[in-house]
């Protein structure tokens, strides 16, 4: 197809059920897996830019800070201790999801979830007393082993558990629970911040034992997914688990794809290796390229370092939280918006809306901060109103990657990978989202001294890609059962050199006695 536009995918399958209570109460207490993710990535920001936080672990950025106004506002916390702080969680992170891929394709996504919500609960209880930075850098490693479960189990168990036709809405509850985590660590790091004695940051700090509670206690009420169950061989129980999250009796024909699909990959003894046959090609190179371009879209440096930003660009303590507040409040109803959208509009829509509205606002967040403060990040007092027209672009800025590259750069990936590479393609997906994202937060305080305000033009060249990418390379999914998904990459204009035109690489031909023939 020239030009690479879109054409209908319909796969032609529609699965009997609807959207039931049920299905709906499961997918709400398993997305909040997102808020461990969410609440981490809002809190780190605020307390860094705490004085009594950096007069403690930090005294070297605090005098710079605090005391130095003759520095370049744009160097201000260049501290490479300081983001390794921050970003130390991603790596461990990273590792974490390798190890999660085993658990969850052998043991079941819920364990995943569990050990999950474990580990973040340690992580933060250490934090929380810290007294040392190794105990806070071990802490925010043992926070990291916690999101590598979760954020490789959560969007797997509700892609899985949810019916096709509402599959993207229900997704993006996970998404919906990170940017509710970011709002509700920001709006406690404003009044924490206020606490006399200083010590405000250790509740901000230990207070993610709260959320890291709630995904434990949830995975274990939990059920099964039908898709985990029967990889484990436990069809009985399966079919039971689909009938009762359909809410009908006749899943023969879902249940029946469901077991071949499951055959098929029992005949993948290497399903890493796998990942790199010409067939899987597609799948592979959205699991790399989709997380890659999300972390380059620019938004962790919004939300790791909202405040540090604000600050920077002269906003004063309070303020600065105060503005993290506002831009999580937006990131949570754009996700929202999201959320109503995407089974409706599509998700390539969304991609290409969300890239375009980026694109114009970070170019009008670099005139606005190039105009203040130019090349040389001479301090001074930001008039009020230039502080709400920077606050409004960043706000555009926010909504645009809430709900386009943010819910559906964990949706997409999730939604799309044949069941016998599935665990392995999605911890290929967390892992290159935490590689990026921990490259970002590691070196972003140094790019900021050193690029300036170029920094946001670096990050609108990226949006400019990946926009160009999702116009050409990414098929519609929207509304096709994630069994059948093999058929778009068949009917894409470029993929489908890849896939075999019958695609015979899951399910070739289902028969009525329930036997099921393979490639």
């Amino acid at each position: 197809m020239a030009g690479g536009g879109f054409v209908d995918q319909s796969s032609g399958k529609e699965y009997p059920g609807d959207l039931t209570l049920y299905v709906t109460a499961t997918c709400i207490v398993a997305a909040m897996g997102g808020l461990i993710f969410g609440y981490d990535i809002g809190i780190s920001g605020g307390v860094t830019s705490m004085p009594s936080f950096l007069q403690k672990f930090f005294p070297s950025v605090y005098r710079k800070e605090e005391l130095d106004t003759s520095t370049n506002q744009y160097c201000k916390f260049d501290s490479e201790t300081l983001t390794l702080f921050t970003s130390s969680l991603y790596l461990a992170a990273l590792c974490s999801s390798l190890a999660a891929s085993t658990v969850t394709r052998k043991f079941g996504r819920k364990l995943s979830m569990f050990f999950g919500g474990v580990l973040f609960c340690a992580g933060a209880i250490l934090n929380g007393f810290a007294s040392a930075v190794w105990m806070l850098i071990v802490g925010r490693i043992l926070l990291g082993f916690g999101i590598g479960f979760a954020n490789q189990s959560v969007p797997l168990y509700l892609s899985e558990m949810a019916p096709y036709k509402y599959r993207g809405a229900l997704n993006i509850g996970f998404q919906l629970s990170i940017t509710i985590g970011i709002l509700i660590a920001s709006v406690l790091n404003y009044f924490f911040d206020k606490i006399k004695g200083g010590w405000g940051w250790r509740l901000s700090l230990g207070g993610a034992v709260v959320p890291a509670l709630i995904i434990t206690i949830g995975s274990i009420v939990l059920p099964d997914t039908p898709n985990s169950l029967i990889e484990r061989g436990k069809h009985n129980r399966a079919k039971k688990q689909l009938k009762r999250v359909r809410g009908v009796k006749d899943v023969e024909e879902e249940f029946q794809d469901l077991v071949a699909a499951s055959e098929a990959s029992k005949q993948v003894e290497h399903p890493w290796r796998n990942l790199l046959q010409r067939k899987y090609r597609p799948q592979l190179s959205m699991a790399i390229l989709i997380p890659f371009f999300q972390q380059f879209t620019g938004i962790n440096v919004i939300m790791f370092y909202a405040p540090v930003l604000f600050k920077t660009i002269g906003f004063r303590g309070s303020a600065s939280l105060m503005s993290a507040v506002i831009t999580g409040a937006v990131n949570v109803g754009a996700t929202l918006v999201s959320i109503y959208g995407v089974d409706k509009w599509g998700r390539r829509a969304l991609f290409l809306e969300g890239g375009i509205q980026m694109l114009l606002s970070q170019i009008a967040v670099t005139i606005a901060i190039a105009l203040k403060f130019g090349v040389s990040g001479e301090p001074g007092e930001l008039p009020k109103w230039y502080a709400i027209v920077v606050v409004l672009f960043i706000c555009i800025y926010v909504a645009a990657f809430a709900w386009s590259w943010g819910p559906l750069g964990w949706l997409v990936p999730s939604e799309i990978f044949p069941l016998e590479i599935r665990s392995a393609a999605q911890s290929i997906n967390v892992s290159v989202n935490m590689i990026f994202t921990f490259l970002i937060a590691q070196v972003f305080l140094n790019m900021l001294c050193h690029l300036k305000f170029g920094l946001f033009l670096f990050f609108a060249f990226w949006v400019v890609v990946m926009t160009v990418f999702i116009a050409f390379f990414l098929p519609e999914t929207k509304g096709i059962p994630i069994e059948e998904m093999a058929t778009v990459w068949e009917k894409h204009w470029y993929w489908s050199r890849f896939v075999p035109k019958t695609g015979a690489n899951v399910l070739v031909e289902m028969g009525k006695g329930g036997k099921a023939s393979y490639v």
